[in-house]
């Protein structure tokens, strides 16, 4: 079956790219060596502090799901919350937790989660959602071990954002050749081999409501400005270069307001149960747009 190769490609990805204890070593021994006013550290932190929110309650077990190196529990174990990181392969994490980057450690497939229901209050999917063969699988495991709510961080899917796209779409379906010209990336994929799964708040608004549950959370971020050697980008030895990706954040920001051109990223929260009223302000000004859920009249 195409999803088991997948899962097999992507199993062997990070040995292939860093092949010995030692590679994987030295890429946390450069991580901590590097100025910390970094390029890349700046654009992480536009994930991260998408999660503040939630972290404030130091008392929360966390399960981070397809955290290769680890860095997603460790941003999490640093705001006092507890965390257990999880990849399919756990070669990489291993050697983070000797390291001390993070806790602890479990190989899991996101599609089969080993562990019981409710087992961590909630669960983290950073960037990894769109690697999935077969992600509503991976979806309703997640929820299924959480207690209080999963947060998926994705590319957003364009075409709900852009009436036009799909007005094209609609016009020439039938016509292959245009349809590739004007939707480029309609169906696009990684060398692993996997489709990149991109997401809609309408899409978990739906798996919400077909569980019953009462709040979806959903924030729009422009982090996708990284490029190879970035983190050697600091703002005290390369200025210019860092303010120069500043300001095309800040442009793209300001495009996204306008409504002119969709958001990079969707940061998604499907909870289990509403939190209190102290999170939902947390949330709110933290510039999520909260959707409430009715009930089902049909179903008491």
């Amino acid at each position: 079956m195409f999803y088991k190769s997948s899962y097999e490609r992507h199993n062997e990805w990070y040995n292939n790219h860093f092949p010995s204890a030692e590679s994987k070593t030295n890429l946390y021994k450069r991580n901590r060596e590097a100025d910390k006013n970094n390029l890349s550290v700046w654009l992480q932190d536009i994930f991260f502090s998408c999660l503040n929110p939630l972290l404030k309650n130091k008392s929360n077990r966390w399960l981070t799901v397809g955290d290769a190196y680890g860095f997603d529990a460790q941003y999490i174990l640093k705001s006092g919350n507890e965390a257990l990181a999880t990849d399919l392969n756990t070669d990489f994490l291993t050697i983070a937790e000797k390291e001390g980057i993070i806790s602890s450690c479990s190989a899991q497939n996101a599609e089969k989660i080993t562990f019981p229901d409710e087992s961590f209050d909630y669960v983290l999917c950073k960037e990894s959602y769109h690697h999935f063969p077969r992600p509503y699988m991976a979806v309703y495991e997640m929820l299924r071990v959480a207690r209080s709510g999963i947060i998926i961080m994705e590319p957003q899917d364009p075409v709900s954002k852009m009436p036009l796209l799909q007005f094209l779409h609609n016009l020439f379906a039938s016509n292959k050749r245009i349809m590739s010209k004007i939707w480029k990336n309609r169906f696009s994929y990684e060398p692993v081999g996997n489709f990149v799964y991109k997401v809609s708040e309408r899409e978990f608004e739906k798996i919400a409501a077909g569980l019953g549950l009462r709040l979806v959370a959903f924030k729009k971020i422009n982090p996708n400005f990284w490029f190879k050697g970035a983190e050697y980008i600091s703002l005290k030895n390369n200025a210019k270069l860092f303010k120069l990706t500043k300001c095309k954040k800040v442009f793209r920001d300001f495009l996204v307001r306008l409504r002119i051109i969709p958001a990079q990223t969707l940061v998604s929260v499907i909870f289990k149960t509403v939190p209190d009223e102290v999170t939902i302000r947390n949330l709110k000004q933290e510039g999520y747009r909260l959707v409430y859920i009715p009930d089902n009249p049909y179903i008491s």
